[in-house]
């Protein structure tokens, strides 16, 4: 009895510390894959903000340039006003407007002799509509495009209605652009009925003042008007990363179904229920501020997010441990009579653990098609080198690479391609850099690159054109076939550009996306 508790005893101890250590490594890969995909849902998040941002910056762009059309003219013909809405090209460059017309006041004493004029212009049926009594009339004169459902928009008077005069009266005061909360547009056919808003921006009499709310409201001549359908202003918006998440937007901060203007996985406007069974998601909500109204942006991981941010080691770590655990305790119970043979035995399989461990940990750490350090371990660093830079009061750079049109090649040519450019590509940046600095790959075709110390921003900018003219070379395939392709590369600056890891990936990454939106194959360095 003694000698099989002498046996039983040291097994039990060896799988005891096999299974434990195997569950550390487990536990430590699902901790590394939360932290990674809450921080590529942060970047989506922001990514989507800044997206709807900067889309509703050029449509006020494209309002304010009417505006300064009628300023600077004062009156601007029919004709006019037509060639120049066409040349913006609405529908290729601005996605989800329906048009851009033009507004004046028409007092009640005016409102026939206006209706005279217009019909007299080419307009035999023109009138104001609805028909109501009141003071003082808004109805369109212009609505270009004037095609399709346009065409309803002549003589629509927007003052009428409450809600819109609401938005017309806040531009006039503030002078700048103001929208409307959540409405039916007057010309959706019933067929096709989706949320959107209207934009109002004021125009005032030329060389009058318009530098106070009096002298505004004196001087108002009008507005420029423009329409949208939420459905198709967000159509193409966001990157393949945000489309991994369901987003839904809400006029104001109250979700409700009334209040909801857009959902990404219901275009037909219905509020849904849209938790995941058997799934832990991420989500959030933020508020945004467009024409003078809260937007309220709440965005919900989707199980399509879980396969981009890259595969999942854990499982694998769990089964090779407690395959090798269980083969380490076999071996151990049946070489335990012979105590040095069994010890000699158990120390062999108890290195070759240590070294699949250390191999697992390592592809729990590493990008397994180029080898270079993935998102996770690049953060490790990242944070490291951003704690001494405060420390020892030194300047670090970050830059954010990706590759231009690798998606077509990807798609053309095959995967062993797309493959073997990443791969190259990776050879090529580690070859530029210095023994401290770090090359991880974070996902698809994107690189950062980290330089934990410089002397200042110069030398950063200087790396990263050499990186830049290293991958425009030629890449030659083992066919012989000869490829090229380009990046563009953002470079962010600490202390100038950031001060923590958030700030200046934010930075880099907005750097990296006016090079690729000033022609690509291009270093930009970040500017406030």
């Amino acid at each position: 009895m003694k000698s099989r508790f002498r046996y039983q005893i040291p097994t039990l101890l060896i799988l005891s510390a096999s299974l434990g250590v195997t569950y550390k490594l487990w536990q430590h890969e699902q901790h590394n894959i939360a932290i990674d995909q809450q921080k590529s849902f942060d970047f989506n998040l922001r990514e989507a903000i800044s997206s709807i941002e900067q889309r509703m910056a050029a449509y006020e762009q494209v309002l304010r340039g009417t505006q300064g059309l009628y300023a600077a003219s004062g009156m601007v013909e029919r004709e006019e006003f037509q060639v120049y809405i066409n040349a913006l090209q609405l529908g290729a460059n601005y996605s989800g407007i329906q048009g851009v017309g033009i507004i004046p006041i028409v007092p009640q004493a005016q409102k026939e002799a206006h209706i005279a004029a217009m019909r007299k212009q080419g307009f035999p049926n023109y009138a104001i509509k609805p028909e109501s009594h009141q003071d003082i009339y808004a109805p369109v004169i212009q609505f270009e495009p004037f095609v399709g459902r346009n065409l309803l928009m002549l003589g629509l008077d927007h003052y009428a209605v409450p809600s819109r005069r609401s938005a017309m009266e806040q531009a006039r005061d503030s002078g700048s652009p103001a929208i409307t909360g959540k409405v039916t547009l007057m010309v959706d056919a019933e067929a096709d009925v989706q949320p959107g808003f209207v934009m109002f921006l004021p125009m005032f009499k030329k060389g009058t003042r318009s530098d106070t709310i009096a002298a505004r409201r004196a001087n108002i001549n009008g507005w420029v008007i423009a329409t949208f359908r939420m459905k198709n202003l967000m159509a193409g918006l966001y990157s393949r990363r945000v489309s991994m998440a369901d987003i839904t937007i809400y006029d104001g901060v109250e979700m409700t179904p009334q209040t909801l203007l857009y959902d990404s996985q219901a275009p037909d406007g219905k509020l849904r229920n849209i938790a995941h069974k058997d799934k832990k998601y991420i989500e959030a909500t933020e508020y945004i501020e467009v024409g003078g109204r809260t937007w309220t942006l709440a965005i919900r991981s989707l199980p399509e997010f879980d396969v981009l941010q890259g595969k999942d080691s854990s499982r694998l770590i769990a089964i090779a441990g407690i395959g090798l655990s269980l083969l380490l305790t076999m071996l151990s119970w049946a070489l335990l009579s012979g105590r040095a043979r069994a010890m000699s035995l158990a120390q062999k399989m108890t290195q070759e653990l240590r070294e699949s461990e250390a191999r697992f940990r390592h592809q729990a750490q590493h990008d397994s098609l180029t080898g270079l350090p993935n998102r996770a371990l690049f953060d490790d660093r990242l944070g490291q080198a951003l704690a001494q830079a405060k420390r020892q009061h030194k300047r670090l750079a970050l830059m954010f690479i990706d590759l231009d049109a690798f998606k077509p090649i990807n798609d053309k040519l095959g995967h062993h391609v797309g493959d073997f450019l990443l791969k190259e590509v990776a050879l090529r940046m580690q070859q530029h850099v210095r023994g401290s600095d770090t090359v991880a790959r974070i996902g698809g075709d994107e690189f950062v690159v980290l330089l934990p110390s410089i002397e200042d921003a110069q030398d950063a900018l200087v790396l990263a054109d050499i990186i830049r003219n290293a991958i425009s070379e030629p890449f030659e395939m083992p066919d012989g076939t000869v490829l090229n392709i380009s990046s563009s590369i953002g470079v962010a600056v600490y202390p100038e550009d950031g001060l923590d890891q958030i700030q200046l990936s934010r930075n880099a990454d907005s750097a990296m996306y006016y090079a690729k939106q000033s022609g690509r194959n291009t270093v930009h360095a970040f500017q406030t």
